[in-house]
């Protein structure tokens, strides 16, 4: 089994290598130049890399780039095999990446938090504190006289024990 470092630096470079043979090498028209690369993940024995990828453009586009990405497995095995020098290339696999779906439910998410905030700061402008000015209890002069004979109280009385 490899180390990590050996198999993040795999694949940092299956990703690189995979974005410029999209890039220059594949002449496949579905691909395009809307496929972006955005993660690779190697596993610990080194066998099997996956290929996180976004698609700029509608849900037919990502259908037909995932097509393309699917026909173009060889050759882009290929180009890594060329460019690691490694006895065993990494089998590909290619996922469509979630981060943009997400990003954008975040977004909603905080657009969301924003107009509730402007609602309750809206709500809240004319509003006046529910108690006094000062909300902690002090104690009145006559409770603090009685408090401090209490305790000459209870002085006296270990005394005499």
């Amino acid at each position: 089994m490899a180390d990590n470092a050996r198999a993040k630096k795999l694949a940092d470079l299956i990703r690189e290598v995979v974005a410029e043979k999209l890039q220059r090498g594949v002449k496949d028209p579905r691909l395009g130049t809307h496929v972006t690369i955005t993660d690779t993940r190697v596993t610990g024995d080194l066998r099997e890399a996956t290929v996180f990828y976004t698609v700029y453009g509608d849900d037919e586009a990502r259908v037909s780039a995932a097509a393309g990405l699917e026909s173009a497995k060889g050759v882009l095995r290929s180009a890594v095999g060329r460019a690691a020098q490694t006895k065993f290339t990494p089998t590909l696999t290619f996922v469509a990446d979630a981060l943009p779906e997400t990003a954008k439910s975040i977004e909603d998410l905080l657009e969301k938090a924003r107009t509730s905030d402007a609602q309750v700061r809206e709500v809240s402008s004319g509003a006046k504190y529910a108690g006094d000015a000062d909300p902690y209890k002090k104690p009145d002069e006559d409770d603090a006289d009685e408090a401090e004979a209490d305790a000459d109280a209870d002085e006296d009385g270990d005394a005499s024990a």
